[in-house]
Formats: C-alpha cells, structure tokens, sequence
C-alpha cells in the first residue's frame, strides 16, 4: 500500500448536520483540508480470484512464513522499508503551542504529504492521545515493526530531547525530531552558503541564537560540531551561560558547550558585534541590536508569521537575510532536509541518522546552489528538483562511511 497524494472530498460535515453554513464556504483552506489530505492506494491489482489469491489469502501464507523464519525479509515484501511515522502528542504545533492531538492532524498530514511530494517516502500520520514521555516512548517502540523510520513532529521541549533519546537507544530504525534536526540542517546549509558568499569560513563567524527550545538547542549544537566560530544561545531571561542557577539540565549542558566568549547579559547586548543572528523564538529584537551586529552580517529570522527582525530593518544592516517565510527569499524550510534524510536513510536501512549523515545533508543542499550564489539565493527552492535527489545520496554515502547502513 501507498500513501497517495489526494484530496478525497466528503460531502457530509459537521457544520451541515447542524445546518450551518460549512467553513469552507468562506475559506479556501478549510475547502482543501475537506475530508483530509490523504488517502491509501493500493500499488498492486484485485481484479479478480486469482488476484485476490495472491494479494490475500491463500498466497500471502506464504510470505508471512518465509518472514517468520528470515524477518529480514520484511524489507523486501511489505512496505516497512519506505514508510515513515510521523508521531505528535499535538504540545508544540507549528506557532499555536499546545492544541492536543486531534487538532495537529492537519499538520500531521501536511507533512506526510511533503515526504511524499518531495522525497518519494510514504508517511503516516499518528497522533498521540498522551503527553507522558514514557507512555509516548513504549507506544513507538511498540509501533515500530511496521516502520522504517520515526519522525517525531510538534513534541515540547524539553521532553522532545528525552524522547528522541531514548527511542533511539530502544531502536534500530532511524528516529529523527525534525523540530530540530530538520532545523539546524537548513541553517548550516543556508549560512555555509552567505559565508562563501562574503569570503569567509564558518570557523570566523560568531552566533547568536534567540531560542533555546528544540530548534534553539539543536542548531548551536549542529553549529559546533560543523565548526563555527563561537555561538552563544539566549532565552527568554539572555544568554545561557554558566554563571547562571535557574537553568534546566538541558540548558546547562547547552552553557557547558557554548559562548566561548563568556557573554552574559541580555539578547541584545550579546548581538553587539555578532557575525550572525539565528531567531527561532518569536519575540521582536530591537533595531538597534540589529544595528550593532559587525559589518556584513548575517540574519536568519526564522519565526513564523513575524519574523523577529523584519525583513526591511534586516535588509539595513546585513548582507545576507533569510526568513522561515516562502513570500521572502532565502526561506528556511525543513522541506528541504527532511525528505531527503529520510530517503537516503531508508534506502541504505540505516539503523540511524548520525551527526555526519545530516553534516552531509546540509553540504548537498548548500551545494545545490552552486555558481547562482548571491544575497538573495544562498539556500534553493523547495521546489527545486535538484534538491531531494541531492541530499538523499550525500545522506546514503555518508550512512556507508559511518557504518550505519545495512545495504
């Protein structure tokens, strides 16, 4: 079976039992998610008896036997080895927080469609009815013989970090939180790319990144090991640093590993002189602190809708400007990392994504832009072709170098 890319139409609905007017009669996003995005397709026939007798019963005895004795098989006879979870327990969806589990399911199957659309990998949506990290783990470690890989998507930090830990521990397919690995992939492509670009290296450059969730986290760590410069992470009360006793485990590992600089202070005071702003917190910085970064900055205001410097002011100061919005050039859109990954992970069984795997990632789709290099195009479309076959063989041979990859 497949995931098809579909719209099937339903012409019953709440609203119409209730004889109010449907939703979609005033909105063309309610028109199109009308019955859900997605659909099952089968890729095989059942015209007939003899078809029915191989797709079922009696003929699918035998390839349930010859699994039960070789279960390596599986791979080869069912779909396990191109299909994705896609888990949420609904607490950290998109810019609306927590909505619960029935309410992230449009998201869900946006992004299994995008797996799809743009990477060739079937994904099915799941959305957990708990927010218990335990309860989250033991239900995908329980799921996981019918996948071959686990995106978890829109889980809160800090219990995303634990989470992805620990079913990494417990799993031999690929588990990846796309909230920040997706993420930081990216922003290292985007930003390697608006280095070449004013004729530096990345191990010049210093980093300050307002956000110290998911996204916030895995950057600066993503950044470190690619080999920046120096990268200090603010919150919402400054700079993470160690002189500081109100931090959680993970902020104080984060400190431990970051600011070589020893910044302390406000956002805005760490920003004076800094090479590179990275926003993934919403919020608003001052013109000022944009004004104060050193000459040819870079900045990456990546929250939704309203980035957190806008566009206009950014373009003031900097050389290179990037926005998670698509109205905008240089979008940071994880569409560009994770179909990929994903691809390259199954296609070789990786039994993981390593740090090198989405290093790799991240140099292909800098690589995508090539000699087109310029202030407005230092990271591709997500519509570029080019894209997903790029990143999905650099993420296969990197899997082979590293030994992950069981094919």
């Amino acid at each position: 079976m497949a995931a098809e890319i579909v719209n099937p139409r339903s012409d019953s609905s709440t609203e119409q039992e209730a004889g109010a007017e449907p939703l979609d009669s005033f909105d063309p996003a309610f028109a199109l998610h009308r019955g859900g995005k997605m659909a099952v397709q089968a890729t095989v026939p059942v015209r007939d008896k003899d078809d029915l007798s191989l797709a079922y019963t009696p003929g699918v005895a035998k390839v349930c036997s010859a699994i039960a004795e070789q279960p390596e098989l599986v791979h080869d006879y069912t779909w396990k080895s191109s299909v994705v979870a896609v888990v949420t327990d609904g607490t950290a969806v998109l810019g609306l927080g927590d909505i619960g589990p029935e309410a992230s399911l449009p998201v869900m199957e946006g992004k299994a469609i995008l797996f799809k659309q743009f990477g060739g990998v079937d994904a099915v949506p799941i959305a957990l009815g708990t927010t218990d990290a335990d309860e989250i783990i033991e239900t995908v470690v329980r799921l996981a013989p019918s996948f071959g890989g686990v995106n978890l998507e829109d889980i809160s930090a800090p219990r995303c970090f634990e989470i992805e830990r620990r079913l990494q521990e417990r799993l031999d397919i690929p588990v990846f939180h796309d909230d920040q690995h997706g993420t930081a992939v990216v922003t290292l492509a985007a930003l390697r790319n608006a280095a070449r670009l004013t004729g530096r290296s990345l191990g010049e450059l210093r980093a300050v990144i307002s956000g110290a969730g998911a996204a916030g986290v895995a950057i600066a760590k993503f950044l470190l090991e690619a080999g920046i410069g120096d990268v200090a992470v603010a919150d919402r009360k400054g700079v993470v640093s160690e002189d500081r006793d109100d931090l959680t485990p993970v902020k104080r590992e984060l400190a431990s590993l970051t600011n070589k600089a020893g910044l302390s202070g406000s956002l805005e005071a760490a920003l004076a002189g800094a090479d590179v702003f990275i926003g993934v917190s919403g919020g608003t910085v001052p013109e000022p602190a944009v004004a104060s970064m050193a000459e040819g900055a870079f900045v990456f205001a990546m929250a939704n809708p309203n980035p957190e410097v806008h566009p206009d002011v950014a373009h003031k100061y900097a050389a290179v400007v990037a926005t998670g919005r698509s109205d905008y050039p240089n979008q940071i859109n994880n569409v560009l990392a994770f179909p990929g990954i994903f691809a390259g992970a199954l296609q070789v069984r990786a039994s993981r994504i390593t740090e090198g795997m989405k290093i790799a990632a991240a140099e292909a789709l800098a690589a995508v832009v090539g000699d087109d290099l310029a202030a407005d195009y230092v990271i591709p479309s997500p519509f570029d072709e080019r894209v997903a076959p790029a990143v999905t063989a650099a993420v296969a041979a990197a899997a082979r170098t590293e030994g992950v990859a069981r094919r």
